[in-house]
C-alpha cells in the first residue's frame, strides 16, 4: 500500500498556476460541460411542461428524459468504473423511460408532459434513497 502525502500551499506561490490557484480535479471543461448539460435538460423539462412550438423542443426533452434518470442512477451506483457505471446508468435510464410511458399508456393519459412529470419523480426518488444510503453507510459511531 502506498501512502499519499498532502503538504499544506507554500507561502512562495509554488505549486500553483500562474492565476493563483491549485490545480485539481475541478479544472478543464468537465464541470462546464455538466453546468451546458444540466441546463439543456432543464429547458427540455420546461419546453415539454409549458407545451411550447419550438424545434428544440423534441431534443431537449429526449436529452432530459435521458440525463435525468442516468444522473440519479449513476449518483447511485458505487461499484463499478466509471464505463461501467456510465453503461449501467444509460440502459437504467431507458429502462425508466419505458416504464413510465407504460404506465402512462396503460392509464390512457399519455403525454410529453406527463412523462416528463413521471420521470422526473422517478429520478428524485432514486436521488434520494441514494442520498440517504450515502449518509447511512459511514461508520457506526456509539456515542
Amino acid at each position: 500500500m502506498q501512502n499519499i502525502r498532502i503538504e499544506p500551499p507554500s507561502s512562495d506561490g509554488i505549486g500553483t498556476d500562474t492565476d493563483g490557484t491549485r490545480p485539481g480535479p475541478a479544472r478543464g471543461p468537465a464541470p462546464l460541460l455538466a453546468g451546458a448539460a444540466a441546463a439543456v435538460a432543464a429547458a427540455g423539462a420546461l419546453l415539454a411542461l409549458i407545451h411550447s412550438g419550438s424545434p428544440l423542443r423534441a431534443p431537449c426533452t429526449l436529452f432530459f428524459l435521458l440525463a435525468a434518470p442516468a444522473g440519479a442512477i449513476a449518483a447511485a451506483l458505487r461499484g463499478p468504473d466509471p464505463l461501467g457505471r456510465a453503461v449501467t446508468a444509460l440502459a437504467g435510464a431507458i429502462a425508466v423511460d419505458l416504464l413510465a410511458a407504460q404506465c402512462l399508456l396503460a392509464a390512457h393519459r399519455w403525454s410529453a408532459g406527463g412523462g416528463v412529470v413521471a420521470v422526473t419523480g422517478v429520478s428524485l426518488l432514486v436521488l434520494l434513497v441514494a442520498l440517504l444510503r450515502g449518509r447511512g453507510s459511514g461508520p457506526a459511531r456509539h456515542d
